[in-house]
């Protein structure tokens, strides 16, 4: 049903504002004016919150209206479909793991020639990827084992968003890592790992 897409679709962009405005950096000179340096510590568990509780509406206007379904892949390739979206959904934590600093709030405000700044530090995952995040996303969405028409509409909006919110990302990194983040960006691929090859881990 045509209303049942745009639903979905509703939420989705709703999500997708949340989502950008507690992300932004005008958002966070914000918080941390209001609410002081203390904040930085309270602000990634609340973001992740928040990304939780604003997707909810999403996922169950998916179940309750799930549209014409396109196909659904039979077992034992099911299985393995899962699986690997399974794998994928564990390079999210461990791209946090690998570079916690890149998300700290005074490092993201402080410009490249700062003290907060510090260096770019290339570990783990990112020796092969700059955006494993995306690479998640996209994998996990791919290896869907059944598909229908809303969940695909949602899907390629999805994706439109997370290929521009990486392309932020990114702007950002610039702004914090400077020439630093220039260089990097030259060495390894966006999302396909290994095409530019690898690089040594930097303190």
């Amino acid at each position: 049903m045509v209303s049942s897409k745009i639903t979905a679709v509703f939420s989705l962009v709703a999500f997708a504002v949340i989502h950008s405005l507690t992300a932004s950096l005008p958002f966070k000179r914000l918080v941390m004016r209001v609410a002081g340096p203390g904040a930085e510590k309270l602000y990634l568990p609340a973001y992740s919150l928040t990304a939780v509780l604003t997707i909810l509406p999403l996922v169950y206007q998916l179940y309750k209206n799930p549209g014409r379904v396109l196909y659904k892949i039979p077992s034992p390739w099911r299985w393995l479909m899962v699986g690997g979206q399974l794998i994928a959904g564990m390079l999210a934590p461990i791209a946090f793991r690998d570079a916690q600093h890149r998300f700290k709030i005074r490092s993201q405000l402080s410009g490249p020639q700062a003290s907060e700044a510090g260096s770019l530090k290339i570990r783990g995952i990112y020796r092969w990827i700059r955006d494993p995040f995306l690479l998640s996303g996209l994998v996990t969405m791919l290896l869907t084992p059944f598909m229908t028409v809303n969940l695909l509409v949602i899907y390629l909006l999805t994706t439109i968003y997370l290929f521009l919110g990486s392309l932020h990302w990114e702007t950002r990194l610039v702004a914090q890592f400077g020439d630093e983040y220039l260089e990097y960006r030259k060495r390894v691929h966006r999302i396909i790992p290994g095409l530019r090859g690898s690089i040594k881990e930097s303190d």
